[in-house]
C-alpha cells in the first residue's frame, strides 16, 4: 500500500498537470479541492519542490507549478521520492535491500518467485505511467 503522503502527492500533481503547463495554483486552492490539509500539502510540496518536480513563485501569480512536463513526470518516480522503495519484501528492493531474516535460501524461495513477479509488474505500470497518462486514463473496474 501506498502512504496518504503519496496519495496526496499524486493528487496534487495531478491537479497541477490538469491546470496546465507554465500555470500556478495556490496551496490553499489545491488542499481545497484535494481535500488535503493545508500543512501536511506544504511539506508534500517543499519535498517535491527539493526534488525539482515543482516550482514556487511569489506574489499575486504565485503558487507552484510543476517544473516539467506532465509526460515526463511518472509515478514511480513519486512514490520512490515519498515513500522509498517500491518492493513488498526486502529481498526485493533495488536501492534498499536486505536479506529476509527467516529465509534460507532466496533462489528456492517460493514467496520471493511469486512477489518477484508481482513487483516487476508493478514497477513496469508505475514507471511508464505519467502524469499526462493519468488525466487521459478511464476507470478501471476491480
Amino acid at each position: 500500500m501506498i502512504s496518504q503522503k503519496a496519495k496526496y502527492a499524486l493528487r496534487a500533481l495531478v491537479a497541477l498537470a490538469r491546470i496546465g503547463e507554465g500555470q500556478s495554483a495556490m496551496i490553499s486552492d489545491i488542499a481545497r479541492d484535494q481535500a488535503i490539509p493545508k500543512k501536511f500539502l506544504e511539506q508534500i510540496l517543499l519535498e517535491l519542490k527539493r526534488a525539482g518536480i515543482v516550482m514556487s513563485r511569489r506574489g499575486r501569480l504565485g503558487g507552484y507549478a510543476l517544473l516539467k512536463a506532465p509526460e515526463e513526470i511518472t509515478f514511480g518516480e513519486v512514490l520512490r521520492l515519498i515513500d522509498g522503495p517500491i518492493a513488498p519484501l526486502p529481498c526485493l528492493s533495488k536501492i534498499a535491500y536486505q536479506r529476509c531474516k527467516d529465509c534460507a535460501d532466496e533462489a528456492t524461495c517460493e514467496i520471493r518467485h511469486v512477489f518477484a513477479r508481482v513487483t516487476l509488474a508493478t514497477r513496469e505500470v508505475l514507471d511508464q505511467t505519467t502524469l499526462r497518462d493519468s488525466l487521459a486514463s478511464t476507470p478501471v473496474t476491480l
